[in-house]
């Protein structure tokens, strides 16, 4: 047994992101400014988009792309409650309705197959989720999008940098939404990028980021920055600063390098569970194309012997960090109470939610900590096993 915890989620920040830190606070400049415009033209040279906005979180990303495709009160967005609140919390914020959509019971993405059907007049845009890092089936969804004249909003907060068909996400041309949370793969600390290759998408995504101003508030202040600007719209202020963006190009940098190190992560997990009856690893059609943000097992009580839940605290036990993603928006009080939600509306997230644990995957995990963790798994399921 480990001698002390493992973390469940720790970031991999190197030399380069402290310097950048360090040269922005020398600099005397810390918010909006020449970085972040870097950071943006960066990123969306990475993963193949026209524009890139950095903002201070997917949250505000989400919320930017809605409101930029005209969502608001009386609209419906289709999308899944097997996510985090915040992809629903926005279509709230806008005074829309999520409708939610099942998942499909193996990739935990939302499933095409069942939007037809929640499809209505009201209907305005599908908001998938790339669940974990692992695509969702974009070729069906643009193609039910196109049939319905609806629009594509892609959380891709665990999505840097899964692949479809071969391409990155945020190259197939919607608007795609990205996390750079403390626990992310890429990190700022706090943050988002929102890129779309829509030139008028994101010239409102970009007005609407900071107070709906006519120009950006860091070039009033550069040397032959103009003193004035006008309000075009009541907007919102989603920037994000400079000193963010430096931590950003230093893990850009090295995205590639943190994405082999999870799939090899991946990989060992795969092999070590293979066996382990009632342990049902992750279904992957394109392992290096998916981004293993979160390495999900599904826990089968009838054939491991205990349950999730239990299996959670033989693992605390073991001083091996954990979570769970995610609890299903439609048992959520608010959800629930709100639309009137019963847990067998949506039967696979609520089967999937009983039994799915996320084990730790990261950059700077060392040898010792997967072995750690591997052998956690077994010994439980030595323990327990029937």
């Amino acid at each position: 047994m480990r001698n002390t915890p493992l973390p469940f989620a720790a970031p991999m920040v190197g030399q380069e992101e402290i310097d950048g830190v360090v040269a922005c606070l020398r600099s005397g400049w810390l918010t909006t400014g020449l970085k972040v415009k870097e950071f943006e033209g960066a990123f969306a040279e990475y993963v193949g988009a026209r524009h890139a906005l950095a903002v201070n979180s997917c949250t505000a990303a989400l919320h930017l792309a809605l409101e930029a495709h005209g969502i608001g009160p009386g609209d419906e967005v289709i999308t899944t409650p097997m996510t985090f609140t915040a992809t629903a919390a926005v279509i709230e914020h806008l005074g829309a309705r999520p409708v939610f959509v099942d998942c499909d019971p193996v990739t935990l993405n939302l499933d095409p197959s069942a939007i037809p059907e929640r499809i209505t007049r009201r209907t305005r845009a599908i908001l998938p989720v790339h669940f974990a890092g692992q695509s969702c089936d974009l070729d069906a969804i643009r193609a039910l999008a196109a049939a319905h004249g609806l629009a594509v909003v892609e959380d891709a907060a665990h999505a840097i940098p899964t692949r479809y068909q071969g391409r990155m996400i945020g190259s197939h041309g919607n608007a795609s939404c990205f996390s750079f949370y403390a626990t992310k793969n890429l990190t700022t600390g706090e943050g988002g990028m929102v890129v779309t290759d829509d030139d008028a998408l994101a010239a409102r995504m970009r007005l609407m980021h900071l107070h709906g101003m006519s120009r950006d508030a860091w070039k009033r202040y550069m040397q032959n920055g103009a003193w004035s600007y006008e309000i075009l719209a009541p907007g919102f202020k989603y920037n994000m600063t400079d000193i963010a963006a430096a931590i950003g190009l230093g893990q850009l940098k090295a995205c590639d390098a943190f994405h082999l190190r999870r799939l090899e992560i991946a990989r060992r997990y795969d092999a070590a569970f293979a066996e382990i009856d009632g342990i049902v690893s992750p279904k992957v059609a394109d392992p290096f194309g998916h981004a293993w943000h979160l390495y999900v097992i599904q826990v089968d009580e009838a054939r491991f012997g205990i349950g999730r839940d239990e299996f959670i605290e033989q693992m605390v036990q073991r001083r091996i960090g954990i979570s769970v993603h995610f609890i299903p928006l439609h048992i959520q009080p608010y959800y629930r109470d709100r639309y009137g939600f019963a847990p067998s509306d949506y039967p696979n997230a609520l089967a999937a939610y009983q039994r799915i644990v996320s084990l730790p995957i990261y950059a700077r995990m060392t040898d010792a900590d997967i072995d750690d963790v591997i052998e956690a798994v077994l010994e439980v399921a030595g323990v327990h096993q029937r």
